[in-house]
């Protein structure tokens, strides 16, 4: 494989647009998850509370339950005038932005009830945007272009991490002119120039082509049927008739599936909501942290999705889940290795760079294979039921992560995050077998 080889493929249209999506995917995780979790903790809230308010993540774990309505139902003229997939974004895009302009105007230190509501008003609104998007990514490219796409779409994604955490507190930071006393105008001030970055994805959901309409459930008869006909017709074919095609399509091979799906990013997503707090607890600096671990660490990231992107087309999905899977588990070896010892600047970026790398490799083939298991008609529903999954089980637990430290510190925390991943080893190791042993995954 050659580097032309290597870069042609992301030089297509519908790659690079995933660019800009992404980025509109990905500015809104952290801001409600990672970069507020620093805010929360400077201005005095406990680490138990900081990981409690982590379940706030546990929208994303349901946004299968209003999937449906993303896959099937139109938006009063915006549809007509964007179309089905790009009308949904748009709105959730708009969503977003006012989400996070009431994050900008709430204090913690002061209460944090305001805050919970715009946070959940973000999560669900950008829960929805990923819906609406991973249709569109599915529905935009080939199945051998989505490893590509996935791999473009985290590109985007983690340069959106990058604005979202490094951006942010460098942001907070530079308004901050009182280090050493908290303030709640520089984050505020902050929050507010992260949601007017939100009209990247608006201008690039305006700007991109809707993606050909598929078949449509309806049929000659559908005029003629009673209001309560059509009801029922719709919600079967819209909310019942994607999980049917999936265990259909799977059968008893669908329960290994999904408990893959619900355990692959268990140690990453676990680990990540002590994540900024350790960071903070260790003596690391805003810049320190925003440099290291928001910056390079992102650009790791990066190129981790490129490289595992481009090797999904070479050596197949399954070794480079495998690989992802077991990097991720591994490299949290590195925190708990980080947090007995002395505040090194050069052991976090060792630390950082190993485990972003490992976890653009594993995302990159997370998203291609979570892709290649929707049926066309149903892929916003399905990819949501997927996605959903993913965050379930694992955000359940990292609720209990702040008490978890605090009980038995952040090294033993770290060592039980590597050994959970295990499973998902074993998962992704007997999917394989039993594909190349009965029907090829489609």
């Amino acid at each position: 494989m050659t580097v032309t080889d290597f870069l042609k493929i992301y030089t297509q249209t519908n790659v690079l647009r995933m660019l800009f999506l992404g980025f509109s995917a990905g500015l809104p995780l952290l801001l409600v998850f990672g970069t507020l979790s620093f805010w929360l903790r400077e201005a005095g809230l406990e680490l138990s509370a900081i990981g409690f308010f982590s379940w706030i993540g546990l929208v994303y774990a349901f946004k299968w339950a209003w999937s449906p309505l993303v896959d099937q139902l139109p938006i009063p003229v915006l549809t007509a005038r964007f179309g089905k997939r790009r009308s949904w974004l748009l709105v959730s895009q708009i969503a977003v932005g006012i989400g996070l302009f009431g994050i900008a105007t709430s204090d913690p230190s002061k209460g944090i009830s305001g805050l919970i509501g715009f946070a959940l008003l973000t999560a669900f609104a950008s829960a929805t945007q990923d819906i609406a998007l991973d249709a569109f990514r599915i529905e935009s490219g080939l199945i051998e272009d989505q490893g590509a796409m996935a791999a473009t779409y985290q590109m985007g994604y983690r340069l959106a991490m990058i604005t979202s955490s490094a951006g942010a507190l460098f942001l907070a930071s530079w308004f901050d002119y009182t280090e050493n006393i908290y303030e709640p105008e520089p984050w505020m001030y902050s929050y507010m120039c992260m949601a007017l970055l939100m009209l990247v994805g608006m201008v690039t959901t305006i700007l991109s082509p809707e993606p050909s309409p598929k078949t449509s459930h309806k049929n000659s008869e559908w005029d003629t049927r009673s209001r309560l006909e059509r009801l029922v017709s719709w919600f079967k074919n819209a909310a019942v008739m994607p999980f049917l095609d999936f265990i259909r399509r799977y059968r008893l091979q669908a329960i290994v599936l999904l408990a893959m799906i619900s355990l692959y990013r268990i140690s990453d997503i676990v680990m990540g909501v002590m994540s900024n707090p350790f960071y903070l607890d260790m003596g690391f600096s805003k810049q320190e942290i925003a440099t290291v671990s928001k910056i390079f660490g992102v650009i790791m990231t990066i190129l981790g999705a490129l490289v595992g992107g481009s090797l999904i087309k070479y050596l197949g999905v399954f070794k480079i889940l495998f690989i992802g899977a077991a990097l991720s588990s591994l490299t949290n070896l590195l925190f708990a290795w980080l947090s007995v010892n002395e505040p090194s600047i050069g052991a976090l970026t060792l630390t950082v760079s190993a485990d972003n790398f490992s976890a653009g490799i594993a995302s990159a083939a997370f998203i291609a294979y979570l892709s290649s298991l929707t049926n066309i008609q149903y892929s916003a529903t399905q990819y949501a039921l997927f996605s959903s999954l993913m965050f379930l089980f694992p955000k359940s637990i990292a609720g209990w992560s702040g008490v978890f430290v605090e009980t038995w510190g952040y090294a033993y925390f770290f060592l039980t995050t590597a050994l959970i991943g295990i499973p998902s080893l074993a998962l992704v190791w007997l999917i394989r077998k039993v594909s190349i042993e009965g029907k090829p995954q489609n």
